[in-house]
């Protein structure tokens, strides 16, 4: 039987990718391990999958200053030695990594047991981890075609992020009961990621009047962001945040208004809906969702608003704008050669475990 290590975490985004796989992966008869963090959002998601899980050591690698700095590479060193052990002991075929600090030691332990690693990097510019992890993989796996110049192009491939099946399959009719919206409006779906963003729910919010005059509006708003004087509002929704009705949700949506994180815009790609991006600031974050949504934006994907910009009437126009030209935006992503990553990244996967056994 073929064996696979997965190995990601730190964030959702860290995990769902190699979720997605699961399912293609149990067809084709591999035998599955995942290696995380001892307490990662990533220990939680797996389990439920069912799958063998491993906690190690793991720190976080930083480029500013912090105390932690001089207790969390011992951290590193020991989830190495562990890595180490695993993978000896699992003796996989082949890693595929998501990314995230704890697949440092693992890529690192693959390499010193002559394992071959495959790496995903989901932004444009590779981050931290993965540029430690890439001189020790086999194959670096990307979302944009603007990240090829950062690899080694003996190493590079352009798959697009998976994404989980039952994304795809979702219900436009149970979306729309579910809140408690009509059939014949269109349906605007905004979503300020995981937490949510409190500048754009407010936006969002002031909007409302004018936006109901012509659109039902779904709001994820994230996690206490609740504005209990609106939950009377007919034709608008809000929800903290949404699990087993998501597809639904999406299924009901005519235009999508989001932040730009990688396997969030992916997924609106594969769903082939027209979008606005909202990154977030380089002040909040390394300045990866700016350049995400720019290189959608380029492909003919999006409309992008830098958050410094974004006011009422901008975001109205650009509304208006996208809903009246939805057709293009969706003609564009169905051109995409991205829409069916998780069979890309599987042949993949396939390619390097057959030389592994040979």
């Amino acid at each position: 039987m073929k064996r696979i290590v997965l190995t990601g975490g730190g964030t959702a985004g860290h995990v769902t990718p190699n979720i997605a796989l699961l399912p293609r992966l149990k067809e084709l008869g591999y035998d599955i391990h995942y290696i995380g963090s001892y307490d990662g959002i990533e220990r939680k998601l797996i389990e439920q999958c069912h799958i063998p899980y491993y906690g190690i050591s793991s720190g976080k690698l930083r480029r500013y200053f912090d105390w932690k700095n001089f207790s969390d590479p011992f951290k590193v060193m020991k989830g190495y030695r562990q890595a180490r052990a695993l993978l000896k002991k699992l003796n996989p075929d082949v890693l595929f990594s998501k990314g995230g600090f704890v697949s440092v030691p693992v890529i690192l332990a693959a390499k010193h047991r002559k394992i071959p690693a495959i790496i995903h990097e989901s932004d444009i510019t590779p981050g931290l981890a993965n540029k430690l992890a890439i001189p020790n993989a086999s194959k670096v796996c990307c979302n944009f075609p603007e990240t090829l110049q950062y690899l080694p192009a003996e190493k590079a491939v352009l798959t697009g992020s998976p994404i989980r099946k039952e994304l795809l399959s979702g219900n436009r009719l149970h979306g729309l009961t579910y809140c408690h919206f009509k059939p014949d409006k269109p349906v605007i779906l905004i979503i300020g990621g995981s937490s949510g963003s409190q500048f754009i729910n407010e936006v969002v919010r002031s909007l409302l009047p004018e936006l109901l005059q012509n659109y039902q509006v779904l709001h994820l708003c994230g996690k206490g962001n609740l504005d209990t004087t609106l939950n009377n509002t007919a034709g608008y929704a809000q929800l903290e945040y949404a699990n087993q009705e998501l597809s639904d949700l999406f299924a009901a949506a005519d235009i999508v208004i989001s932040r730009a994180g990688a396997n969030a815009i992916c997924e609106l790609l594969a769903l082939r809906k027209p979008n606005i991006l909202i990154p977030l600031s380089a002040n909040a974050s390394r300045g990866d969702q700016i350049l995400n949504a720019r290189s959608f934006e380029r492909q003919g994907y999006s409309i992008v608003i830098e958050e410094e910009q974004l006011s009422n009437v901008v975001l109205s126009d650009a509304i208006h704008k996208l809903f009246e030209n939805r057709s293009q935006y969706t003609a564009a992503m169905a051109k995409s050669e991205q829409l069916n990553s998780v069979e890309t990244v599987v042949q993949l996967i396939e390619q390097i475990a057959r030389k592994q056994k040979a």
